[in-house]
């Protein structure tokens, strides 16, 4: 088949999601991929990364219990978290994806598929080989990102890690520094550390800098306990290999910083380019601007919708589960009008991405975790909302004291004072992801405050602290 109702550029996570939603509401699909289907989440992100940081989280998680502590009598085994990672991405082998797209009854073309007018994608095969798809009703983007490089004099030639090669490596480097201060730098010290290497971090501003400043403060003590040397205000100015395969990055404070590889975690770029848009009026190289259906905006959908930009490529959310997400909201979306059924655009219905503005949630997986969700309280008070913080210390509940030796972390509720509802909610602490749901329930449903206190939670548990939330909050009303 050459001809379709929906083409999807893209099979990773998101572009699989999209595929299968529209495949549901009826549509005969086609995915065009040009590296493995499952992309960068299964392969170089998600999986491998938690993989890799998931060995040494539960070695210290059992040295924070007295009595556990005792029958701890070695260090990580580094190959086998190698291996244990490598299963998880099936040694970079999608056959398995495939299967459950052909199962699905979607369809795929391997290659590089380029947009060259409207519903038309021609689609370059590893051979060499072209051939045109075309599409009855819609065509979405759905190519990612990728990691950005900054403009440092010789970083390029010195063959730096990203995120994929970090999440791909064989082994720990001796050495390993990290250019950047966000969730992939701090992930990515806190596994090496953790596997053995010696860790430096060059970070210009501070960690975690688009989280609530108590994320950020406890992981860089977290860090530091861990041996990494962190460097605030400090950047690379330039870098080279010497003879000895070794880097050698010249630092803005004079000194120099030697390792074995160097990590460059400081933000992502869009895959925009090369893949058409120019052929349809949509400048390429740029962040693709949507309406809350995904919609890509201006003159290219002026006649009709037909044009989607899916995931990472819209630059709303950088997360898988938020790229997901929208994918739901698109392929039902995408169904709805290629039918002719009812579209529901309103905030919050089915066809559209309403929690990508102010509730998304998020876990950071270094040690210990920070999961939030909504609005910061920066963030809050930025858009105009008149609100209080309440910040509390979770190893002061119960629970928090009986899951590990001296607790520590934070939870602070970011609330609306004139509407009486959460407008956030941060947890800083050891296995605090788990908890995040219930908060994203709160945000996104808005409960008020105020039947938040009949959600009881189970004690002893580490969820208590939600009701320590209310008591401070209460307090502080009186």
């Amino acid at each position: 088949m050459t001809s379709y109702d929906l083409i999807v550029i893209g099979g990773g996570a998101v572009g699989e999601v999209l595929a299968d939603r529209a495949t549901q509401g009826g549509l005969r699909v086609v995915v065009v991929e040009s590296e493995l289907v499952g992309g960068e989440c299964s392969y170089w992100a998600c999986m491998p990364s938690k993989a890799l940081l998931r060995s040494g989280i539960a070695l210290r998680a059992a040295q924070n219990v007295d009595g556990a502590r005792q029958a701890v009598t070695g260090a990580l085994d580094a190959s086998a978290v190698f291996a244990r990672r490598n299963s998880f991405t099936s040694n970079w082998d999608d056959g398995s994806q495939v299967d459950w797209l052909s199962g699905a009854g979607i369809d795929l073309v391997r290659g590089t598929g380029r947009l060259t007018g409207t519903k038309t994608v021609e689609v370059t095969a590893p051979d060499g080989s072209v051939s045109t798809l075309t599409a009855t009703a819609a065509v979405a983007i759905v190519t990612g990102s990728a990691a950005k490089l900054p403009d440092i004099p010789g970083l390029a030639d010195v063959s730096p890690w990203s995120s994929r090669e970090a999440t791909s490596a064989q082994h720990a480097p001796g050495r390993l520094a990290i250019l950047g201060g966000g969730v992939v730098a701090c992930e990515m010290a806190t596994a090496y550390a953790s596997l053995g290497s010696s860790v430096t971090m060059l970070v210009r501003g501070s960690l975690l800098a688009g989280q609530e400043p108590i994320a950020g403060e406890i992981v860089t003590e977290a860090l530091r306990e861990l041996g990494v040397d962190l460097r605030f205000g400090v950047s690379a100015t330039s870098a080279r290999r010497d003879g000895e395969g070794l880097v050698e990055l010249s630092l803005d404070d004079d000194s120099r910083l030697v390792a074995d590889e160097v990590l460059v975690a400081t933000g992502r770029t869009p895959r925009s380019d090369d893949i058409g848009l120019e052929s349809v009026g949509v400048p390429g190289g740029e962040w693709l601007d949507v309406d809350d259906t995904l919609l890509v905006r201006g003159e290219v959908n002026a006649d009709e919708p037909w044009l989607y930009a899916v995931g990472d490529i819209n630059g709303r959310a950088l997360l898988t589960h938020q790229g997901k997400y929208q994918a739901r909201a698109a392929g039902d979306v995408i169904a709805a009008r290629a039918k002719g059924t009812p579209v529901f655009d309103a905030p919050w219905g089915a066809h559209v991405a309403t929690a990508d503005a102010a509730a998304v949630p998020q876990v950071t997986f270094t040690d210990p975790e920070v999961a939030s969700v909504g609005l910061t309280s920066k963030a809050a008070e930025d858009a105009g909302y008149r609100i209080r913080v309440v910040d509390y210390a979770i190893g002061n509940v119960a629970g928090a004291s009986l899951h590990a030796d001296g607790y520590a972390g934070t939870a602070r509720a970011v609330v609306d004072e004139d509407r009486q509802v959460l407008l956030g909610v941060t947890f800083v602490g050891q296995d605090v992801a788990e908890m995040l749901q219930a908060a994203t329930i709160a945000v996104v449903g808005e409960v008020p405050l105020s039947r938040l206190w009949h959600a009881v939670p189970a004690y002893p548990t580490i969820s208590e602290v939600w009701l320590r939330l209310l008591e401070a909050y209460g307090r502080q009303s009186a």
